[in-house]
């Protein structure tokens, strides 16, 4: 009895359960395709059973004949059916960071390399549908909605392709698990937590920076800029890319610092607070760096760094930090 509950288990997750992410571009092969009569199919067979048994039983050769060309009008449809969604190719394309609680738009590039129209392909993710048309020879774009309820890495597991063109009596459907994965950072809290205060070491905290309180004068340009700094005047006067200097508050070193932050907040709490404040920082155009349990950011500002702030928030943890 064991060994019989044993093998139907195994049998379910080989045919129904997780499989593994598909790297690269997934082509439908016809033995990935499947296909079955839908509810109004399966009415219209039995409409045509009923209508061959009363052309046998009244003898009506026009009963005949049009219950024979029904049926083979629903043997095209078969056809039809299967060809509208075999052999087309998905590949994986990208998907835009976000925060936990927003949606992720997932990318995939339908291509479709045969002479005919591919209709109607419905793609069905968490109940939720997208439909798409595809024409002869060219490929277009399917935006799949997940949501990311929590922070770290997602995937948007295994996708129904189906279709039920022509004329809906059938649905042929495949499966796909591609290979996408989108990081997902903390959801920042509400700001209840103001910016720690800097500090600038040993000497004159008033010292000339990437601050903005007040005008101080004119440097070169360095990647790291904010472009809201850029004078753009004199870029546009031909004297190059130069940036504005501020003294005041961002003058001294800003840390983001998980030890400042109050005792009684727990690990998700934590690094909330911590993304208002990289967020926070990087709006004003502040030079910051970021203090974690085994991770250290040294001060810096722009894009990049807000980013690489962001990914150390949404990645990390504690164990794995405090071993390194």
């Amino acid at each position: 009895m064991f060994e019989k509950i044993l093998n139907r288990s195994q049998f379910y997750l080989a045919f129904f359960g997780p499989r593994k992410p598909e790297p690269g571009t997934i082509f439908l092969r016809q033995n990935r395709v499947y296909i079955l009569p839908t509810r109004p199919g399966l009415a219209f067979a039995v409409a045509l059973g009923v209508m061959l048994i009363g052309s046998i039983n009244y003898n009506l050769s026009l009963g005949y004949i049009l219950t024979f060309l029904l049926a083979s009008m629903g043997l095209v449809a078969i056809l039809h059916t299967f060809r509208n969604l075999a052999h087309l190719s998905i590949t994986p394309g990208r998907a835009e960071p976000v925060f936990a609680g927003e949606i992720v738009w997932f990318e995939l590039f339908v291509e479709n390399r045969s002479t005919y129209e591919r209709c109607s392909i419905v793609f069905r993710h968490e109940g939720k549908a997208t439909q798409c048309d595809v024409t002869s020879a060219r490929d277009t774009t399917v935006s799949i909605a997940v949501a990311a309820p929590r922070r770290g890495w997602l995937s948007p597991r295994r996708i129904t392709i189906e279709t039920r063109f022509p004329v809906g009596l059938l649905r042929a459907w495949s499966y796909i698990q591609p290979d996408m994965h989108c990081l997902v950072y903390p959801k920042p809290d509400e700001g209840q937590l103001p910016l720690p205060e800097p500090s600038g070491g040993a000497g004159e905290k008033r010292v000339s920076s990437g601050g903005s309180d007040d005008f101080a004068g004119l440097r070169a340009y360095q990647p790291s800029d904010s472009p809201r700094h850029i004078h753009w005047k004199a870029a546009a006067r031909g004297q190059g890319l130069q940036t504005k200097v501020f003294s005041g508050r961002a003058a001294a070193e800003l840390w983001l610092d998980w030890d400042e932050l109050p005792a009684g907040l727990d690990l998700e709490s934590r690094l909330s607070s911590l993304t208002r404040w990289v967020l926070s920082a990087d709006q004003e155009g502040l030079r910051y760096g970021l203090r974690l349990p085994g991770v250290e950011r040294q001060p810096d500002a722009g894009v990049a760094h807000r980013l690489a702030c962001l990914r150390e928030l949404a990645l990390y943890e504690p164990g794995e930090a405090g071993a390194d």
